[in-house]
């Protein structure tokens, strides 16, 4: 479930866009360090956000993150933290970013039929970053890395622009075109192609998926591209498929026992809640009653899911209502059903009962991010800003830099007049979403409120002091770049 409405098209990202990027100096000269590589990866990820490219969706980001995570458990090769985050777009795509940070289109894990064939797609970006391909190939350019690397965020994360207004998809249109010129110099090597694939599978079957599922989903790839008019779907671009590829899948799979391996429960509810999003939302309720109608799915329960959600999206709460209470008749308790009933209660202005929910919820819980967030964010609606602010400021203690959080921190203190918490907490939202001038300006707010502490006052200028620094830094770099 969206925590909050999802942004539009990415505009171009020209140089003014690419100053928020860190300088790196000549990488033919200089060892691309994984230090770097994180510094790089974080920037590219916050321009994401901040232009709509990362799907705000903490079931499903929380999802692909454990299926991810799991992958990188497998083996004992990754030596670094690894992020995921779902990109809203329909194309198929997924893509690793220096430092550790994986994208998977919106597209790709609807394509996927089986959670072994999402899974070895991960499994293979995740080695493009442990074998550190892209530090390899950043290496050996002698251009400008940061311009090429602003138009690839844009060719990787130019997210849903067939959702956006005309005007602003033919600018992501534009933007597209202009980044994928640039981006044929970081495309993967045959070689690194095939390394992702050898030590990809090895990680995929140690995770416990189907060793057939890689050669399975690459042929799939390949079938899509029949259908689609123009060029290849992005995956195709920069990880091309050939039949030695699928062919070397196939006999990997072959040597190995046969196993059958089952879905869980997770991937079809997140595959419904991503189904759910598409198209008018009548359009969605309909897809969804016709696969009951018809027994057209791989899991009832998930397809019951995708209905409530639909519901909710069409705003019928009463059906809704009805549909949640014959979902949680036929399954155990599960951490997304538990998320979207509290959904149910406070569209339907039940806040007191949705919180109950909640707090019970997270006792069993409590790392399930939707159910963090839909914590504060009811006790907001239900008027309970001072309990809401400290349950956000308590969680903030152990995700100290979520946004979302930071966000409706700022949201409670609004409401209990705290100018200088709203503006430090708003600020901080402004930084995690990358804007910078934003967040200080929020932040020299909050240094003129008279309503602070000494430490309260204390924390907010050194956050001050650190931000005007980092926009200096970024400022220095631009005026040597274009000097």
């Amino acid at each position: 479930m969206l925590a909050f409405p999802p942004a539009g098209a990415l505009p171009s990202i020209g140089a003014a866009r690419a100053q928020a990027l860190p300088d790196l100096g000549d990488v033919s000269q200089v060892n691309f360090s994984p230090t770097q590589e994180r510094k790089l990866g974080e920037a590219i990820v916050r321009e994401a956000r901040a232009q709509g490219g990362i799907l705000n969706d903490p079931e499903v980001n929380d999802y692909l993150n454990e299926l991810g995570n799991r992958l990188v458990a497998a083996s004992p090769d990754a030596k670094q933290d690894f992020e995921f985050f779902a990109v809203p777009d329909g194309t198929i795509n997924a893509f690793a970013l220096p430092g550790g940070f994986i994208g998977v289109n919106t597209g790709l894990i609807l394509l996927a039929q089986t959670e072994s064939e999402l899974a070895s797609v991960l499994a293979h970006e995740i080695t493009h970053v442990t074998q550190r391909h892209i530090a390899r190939q950043l290496q050996g350019q002698q251009d400008s890395l940061l311009m090429s690397l602003a138009a690839l965020a844009v060719a990787l994360l130019a997210a849903r622009a067939g959702g956006a207004s005309s005007g602003d998809a033919a600018q992501a249109a534009i933007a597209t075109s202009q980044a994928l010129a640039l981006q044929s110099r970081l495309n993967y090597t045959r070689e690194f192609e095939f390394e992702a694939d050898r030590v990809g599978f090895q990680r995929l079957v140690a995770a416990g998926f189907d060793p057939r599922s890689t050669a399975t989903f690459m042929e799939k790839l390949q079938k899509s591209s029949r259908f689609l008019e123009g060029s290849a779907p992005s995956y195709l671009r920069t990880h091309p498929i050939t039949f030695e590829r699928i062919a070397e899948a196939q006999g990997r799979a072959e040597n190995l026992p046969y196993r059958q391996v089952t879905d869980s429960l997770d991937f079809h509810m997140v595959r419904a809640l991503l189904r759910s999003y598409q198209g008018e939302a009548r359009e969605a309720v309909k897809f969804f009653e016709t696969a009951l109608a018809e027994k057209m799915f791989n899991d009832e329960v998930a397809v019951r899911y995708g209905l409530v959600a639909s519901l909710l999206r069409a705003k019928d709460l009463a059906r809704a209502k009805a549909e949640l209470a014959k979902l949680e008749r036929m399954t155990p308790p599960h951490p997304m059903i538990e998320a979207i009933g509290a959904h149910v209660l406070l569209e339907n202005g039940e806040y007191d009962a949705a919180i109950r929910r909640i707090e019970s919820a997270l006792q069993r819980y409590p790392n399930k991010m939707q159910l963090v967030y839909d914590y504060p964010d009811a006790l907001i609606r239900a008027g309970r800003n001072a309990e809401a602010a400290a349950v956000a400021e308590r969680e903030l203690q152990r995700f100290s830099r979520d946004g979302t959080l930071h966000r409706h921190a700022a949201r409670a203190y609004a409401a209990l007049d705290r100018k200088t918490k709203h503006h430090y907490h708003q600020g901080e939202y402004y930084a995690w979403h990358g804007d910078l001038r934003g967040a200080i300006l929020q932040m020299e707010l909050a240094v003129k409120a008279a309503d602070a502490n000494f430490y309260e006052h204390s924390v907010v200028e050194t956050r001050l002091r650190a931000l005007r620094r980092e926009v200096a830094e970024q400022q220095k770099e631009a005026f040597a770049r274009n000097g």
